[in-house]
């Protein structure tokens, strides 16, 4: 059998100098993260980051830039993980629909708010992600190609 990493996507929202994140439940307690999620079959990256936010925080998300892509290794379940970081803004909250299982709420928490919890994130890569955000990092939506 051959390994194949995990594609997973995430979204970076930031408004006004505060982050969008889920609350969620894990096998090590309730940690923070970005709204993410996994690449479904016959999906694009776009389409996917798009459902996975609406399905955890209940709000529209419009990808404008690919942050990054993040190749990490899950320390706790030796998962390999591939994530492709969206940088991007909501609208359209509909709180009606409900959250995805696991997920307890979303917060906006400010980058201070999120380094001073470190230890409460669901991995490394929040903490990243925000940091190369914050540092102007981004590249145009065209480096990705779905055939």
């Amino acid at each position: 059998m051959q390994w194949k990493p995990h594609a997973t996507v995430a979204a970076i929202v930031e408004d006004n100098g505060r982050f969008l994140l889920v609350e969620e439940e894990t096998d090590r307690g309730n940690r923070f993260n970005q709204p993410a999620g996994h690449l479904e079959d016959n999906e694009s990256l776009t389409e996917a980051v798009i459902r996975e936010t609406l399905e955890e925080t209940a709000y529209a998300f419009k990808p404008e830039a690919l942050l990054g892509i993040y190749h990490w290794k899950h320390e706790h379940n030796d998962t390999t993980y591939l994530r492709f970081a969206y940088i991007g803004s909501v609208s359209n909250h509909q709180p009606e629909l409900g959250l995805d299982e696991g997920i307890i709420r979303t917060v906006w928490m400010t980058a201070d708010e999120i380094r001073s919890n470190a230890k409460l994130m669901r991995s490394a890569q929040v903490i990243t992600c925000i940091e190369d955000y914050l540092s102007g990092q981004k590249f145009p939506l065209s480096v990705v190609t779905h055939l």
